[in-house]
């Protein structure tokens, strides 16, 4: 019964670190597609960007693939629930990714401004949308999706497409989005020189002071939210189903943990301190620290995020008794520990990989040698 308990806590980890992979690495090359014409005034200069994240900006989307297996394996309910619920969004998302690629290797192919400003467009569009997406998904499940299941476990949506759009989801995808332009931001600035360095040292710092502002709004925001309150449930340690448990909404519930754990603060503090320094090294010429800067920034808010929502995962608005939480929606205990084994010998694989060939491909992107290479983005 205990290491059932505890596999959970575990998977409820490590699906943080999931996601926090997928916003660092995924999130830093979306960020330097939504910045590709804002920061790149030129063919070459776009160009020098692509190159920037050229050699990594494809292993870095093995986040994006472990983030939705963890979910698919460690918590079936939530991706059942989540995939169809939010077809339409979970549609926008994939073919955002999907048209990326074909921007990115297909770019340089035909020596045509038209086809050229084309794909700019693409690759800005689908670097933006899914970070958008990602930041939204958070602030609805701040304030709970609109579904509920029947007796045998049967969910239904009952939503519109529109409604997850609403004022405090676009503020956190516009905080996510922020983060991602503050981290692409950093990457062009560590890879490049001259002016296209000094414009994304200019563009990443207001990102990062933006992000502070956004973030210091939605925490007075969802103060005044009415939270979710697990007031009974099954013993966490056994299986068990969303239909055996009682939650309650109270507003400021969304503070609870803080209030019971007043140390729990250290998240949210975090956060804002990485948006801060960040912001302030990169403008000081330090994007390689104000990189890891970002990561606790991004450690804050989603951590922050977790520790409001927690026990629940999926908060259900229109029918509370029936929301999603760790405990009621994870896989069995024999399925935990194959999981188990398996990350334990793969996660730190791909995080020594990436290391890897960060390392090998260090150092600044020559432009005079993309211009002449037939071969480059």
């Amino acid at each position: 019964m205990e290491l059932y308990f505890g596999l959970k806590l575990l998977w409820w980890l490590l699906l943080g670190v999931l996601l926090l992979g997928l916003a660092v690495m995924v999130g830093m090359d979306m960020g330097v597609g939504a910045l590709l014409r804002v920061i790149g005034k030129t063919d070459l200069e776009r160009r020098t960007m692509l190159n920037a994240i050229g050699p990594h900006w494809d292993g870095n989307q093995v986040w994006f693939i472990l983030g939705g297996g963890a979910i698919f394996a460690a918590f079936p309910l939530i991706y059942a629930t989540a995939f169809s619920g939010l077809y339409v969004v979970m549609l926008l998302l994939l073919w955002s990714m999907i048209m990326r690629p074909l921007a990115f290797e297909y770019r340089s192919k035909i020596s045509s401004a038209a086809w050229r400003n084309t794909a700019d467009w693409v690759f800005l569009i689908s670097g933006a949308l899914p970070m958008i997406i990602y930041g939204a998904a958070m602030g609805n499940m701040l304030q709970g999706v609109p579904f509920h299941f029947d007796w045998d476990l049967r969910s239904y949506y009952t939503g519109s497409f529109l409604s997850l759009f609403n004022p405090l989801a676009i503020l956190a995808g516009v905080l996510s989005l922020s983060l991602a332009m503050f981290m692409g931001a950093n990457m062009i600035a560590i890879k490049t020189d001259g002016v296209l360095a000094e414009r994304a040292r200019k563009v990443g710092s207001l990102a990062a002071f933006v992000a502070i502002a956004l973030f210091a709004i939605g925490g007075v925001w969802i103060s005044t939210l009415q939270g979710f309150t697990l007031t009974h449930s099954v013993d966490p340690a056994l299986a068990q189903t969303p239909l055996t448990q009682t939650v309650t909404r109270d507003v400021g519930g969304l503070l609870a943990n803080y209030r019971a754990q007043p140390l729990l603060w250290v998240v949210p503090i975090l956060g804002f301190a990485g948006m801060l320094l960040g912001g302030l090294l990169l403008r000081a010429n330090r994007p390689a620290i104000a990189w890891w800067m970002g990561v606790f920034a991004w450690v804050g808010v989603l951590g922050a995020t977790a520790i409001s929502l927690f026990p629940f995962l999926m908060p259900s608005s229109s029918n509370p008794d029936q929301s999603l939480t760790i405990w009621n929606s994870i896989s069995s205990q024999t399925t935990l520990l194959w999981m188990t084994g398996f990350s334990a010998v793969f996660v730190p694989l791909i995080l020594w990989y990436t290391s890897w060939a960060f390392y090998v491909m260090r150092g600044k992107v020559d432009s005079h040698k993309i211009e002449h290479d037939p071969h480059a983005y």
